[in-house]
């Protein structure tokens, strides 16, 4: 009797534990109803890939061939929209050499809130396209003639040599202009020998005349007289006051921007020169609204020169 009454109880356990099992497989999707998770929205190559190229550190700023480095991608739409001035009492003038190489970097720089101006390499592979999204930002756009340097350093496809004859160097300018049809002027890249000797620059400022082009001397070498000849020649003209980034330092850059800053004030305008390099490029980034908010006027070298 004793183990009919054990067993009855264990066959009511278990029926009990049954119904709940069933009970419980009834009520779980009552009680837990399923959601729908939503995909993640995709995000653009924009937002997320932001590292593009801009040249290394060179021990000279007019080295032809720098090596790339990262620089980040900038839109227009993500500076800030700084006050502008136009006192015209301390104008300056920024120019990037060698343009047409580094297309990322050289678009953050069109990309800054402030009048800039692009010289662009010749027989390069942005040349065209670089110089065209320049100038279809209102940006200056000029063509970096290649000179002959007192080092004996290929200055790039394009160059002006003193061996060349008149009738060479002009057939040469000539062809390296027609590679940037948007430029309003010339200045030298390299040239620390071609600039200084009468002859050649006589013979290209035959060229710049007849296109209506001005000039801007690099002022690459202390003895450099294309200043002289080419404003001889009715063109106008200017010559550079500071170069920005001898030292690939963004520190020493914004003493440098600083130091044109101080001979605008002093003089009326300065032209300073640069690169595309990332330390360049933040170095106006952090430097512009300082600038400006010190009455510093920022324009196009198209507006400095001389005749």
């Amino acid at each position: 009797m004793l183990a009919d009454g054990i067993m009855a109880r264990i066959f009511r356990i278990v029926l009990l534990l049954v119904i709940a099992l069933a009970l419980g497989a009834l009520l779980y999707p009552i009680l837990h109803p399923q959601t729908t998770v939503a995909p993640r929205p995709a995000v653009s190559p924009e937002a997320s890939e932001v590292s593009s190229a801009a040249p290394a550190p060179t021990t000279a700023p007019s080295s032809p061939n720098p090596s790339p480095s990262a620089v980040p991608a900038v839109h227009s739409a993500m500076l800030p929209k700084l006050p502008s001035h136009h006192s015209g009492e301390a104008r300056l003038a920024i120019i990037i050499d060698d343009c047409g190489q580094w297309p990322d970097t050289e678009r953050a720089l069109i990309a800054l809130p402030i009048p800039i101006t692009l010289s662009v390499m010749p027989h390069v592979r942005y040349t065209k396209e670089i110089s065209q999204e320049a100038a279809s930002a209102g940006k200056g756009v000029m063509m970096h003639l290649p000179m002959e340097p007192l080092s004996g350093a290929n200055p790039g496809t394009g160059k002006v040599t003193t061996a060349m004859s008149d009738d060479a160097i002009q057939a040469q300018v000539a062809d390296d202009v027609a590679q940037v049809p948007l430029a309003r002027g010339v200045n030298n890249h390299e040239g620390s020998k071609a600039t200084g000797d009468p002859r050649v620059m006589r013979a290209v400022s035959a060229v710049l005349q007849k296109d209506g082009l001005f000039f801007v001397d690099s002022r690459t070498a202390p003895d450099s007289v294309a200043a002289q000849v080419t404003q001889d020649a009715g063109i106008p003209t200017a010559s550079r006051d500071v170069f920005l980034d001898d030292k690939d330092d963004v520190v020493a850059i914004e003493t440098q921007l600083r130091e044109a800053a101080t001979i605008a004030k002093e003089t009326g305008q300065a032209i300073a020169i640069g690169h595309p390099r990332a330390a360049t490029l933040a170095a106006l980034q952090t430097m512009v609204p300082e600038l400006q908010n010190d009455g510093v006027d920022f324009t196009l070298v198209q507006d400095l020169v001389k005749p």
